[in-house]
């Protein structure tokens, strides 16, 4: 028996049948819970993860798509694709489509869920290949890509311990419109912004969320405004499909007479969690819709940025994706 099927014959598995029963049996030491399973399947193959028990939540009752005060919410077992093709957030929330349709390939998004893109292992492929030491999957082992192969790794957020980018297009967009995560665990609920639920690497990569032992991502709700039907997402990427973002740009405009009256920015692939770039939006608001501003605006995207001997393109390609994201929401016709 090959040593990949001996880590599949010797996992434990149960089904949980309501969101009580989830949370029991996700209190258990090495549970991992499962739905979709196309990111924690793959891992558990290669030897990066090995669960004591998978817990099976695809029947609890956590999908649809529905509007939810102003905006709009989302379960967490909804399907990428069917979130993607959904009327409302086609028609609403352009930006989140677009993100979902830049996301793997069609077969992938029609089996991961919402609540498990937003959960993925970063694509480091130090962290894929048990071979190498990674401080993510063994705290305090190294990080081989700060002198090695960090093309894709990230400019923003990285510290001596790790520079690993942050994989989910969908989170990118999600940060930029405020969207927030409902938590249910064994104490209780609670509610988390997205941009306060991605930890940086800092001394602990290990911990990359603020997710509890047993905590389950139930839902995200997303507030609405004008700002979000005109919304644009740009990936950047080695190839048309099937690859992860060297860049992304998310972004959302509200326009009145010209002038840039809200702006929501963020960006993917250049920081170890999605980077939101509130100066960025901050020299938006207030100034004339135009090419200048647009230009001016994104430039300050590269305060702060760290980079690597041979990643620090990803600068420059980042604030000339926030320019073109800009200019085609600003183009966007008006539904405000």
């Amino acid at each position: 028996m090959s040593a990949c099927a001996k880590r599949l014959t010797a996992l434990g598995y149960a089904r949980a049948v309501d969101l009580a029963s989830a949370l029991s049996l996700g209190t258990a030491p090495g549970a991992e819970y499962i739905a979709g399973g196309t990111d924690l399947v793959p891992l558990i193959k290669d030897g990066q993860r090995a669960p004591a028990r998978l817990v099976d939540i695809t029947a609890l009752p956590l999908r649809g798509v529905a509007a939810h005060g102003a905006g709009v919410r989302i379960g967490a077992l909804e399907r990428m694709q069917d979130v993607a093709d959904h009327p409302l957030i086609r028609d609403r929330y352009p930006v989140v489509a677009e993100a979902l349709r830049a996301s793997a390939s069609m077969q992938v998004r029609n089996m991961a869920t919402i609540g498990g893109n937003l959960l993925q292992r970063t694509r480091c492929p130090y962290f894929r290949d048990a071979m190498f030491p990674c401080n993510r999957r063994a705290p305090a082992s190294g990080c081989p890509a700060i002198a090695g192969e960090h093309r894709a790794h990230a400019v923003f957020g990285g510290s001596d311990h790790c520079v690993a980018a942050h994989a989910s297009d969908l989170a990118v967009a999600l940060v930029a419109l405020d969207a927030a995560l409902e938590l249910h665990g064994p104490a209780g609920s609670r509610r988390v912004p997205l941009r306060e639920f991605y930890r940086l690497p800092a001394e602990t990569p290990e911990r990359e969320t603020v997710l509890g032992q047993g905590e389950l991502i139930v839902a995200v709700d997303v507030p609405g405004g004008p700002h979000t039907a005109r919304s644009h997402f740009l990936k950047v990427r080695d190839r048309a499909s099937f690859e992860f973002a060297l860049v992304s740009a998310a972004v959302a405009l509200q326009l009145a007479g010209g002038i840039v009256r809200t702006a929501r920015v963020a960006a993917g692939g250049v920081g170890t969690v999605p980077w939101h770039l509130p100066a960025v939006e901050a020299a938006l608001e207030g100034a004339p819709a135009t090419a200048v501003t647009f230009r001016a605006a994104a430039s300050l995207a590269a305060l702060g940025a760290r980079p690597l001997a041979d990643n620090a393109f990803k600068v420059t390609l980042c604030t000339r994706a926030l320019v073109r994201a800009l200019e085609t929401a600003a183009a966007m016709e008006a539904r405000e």
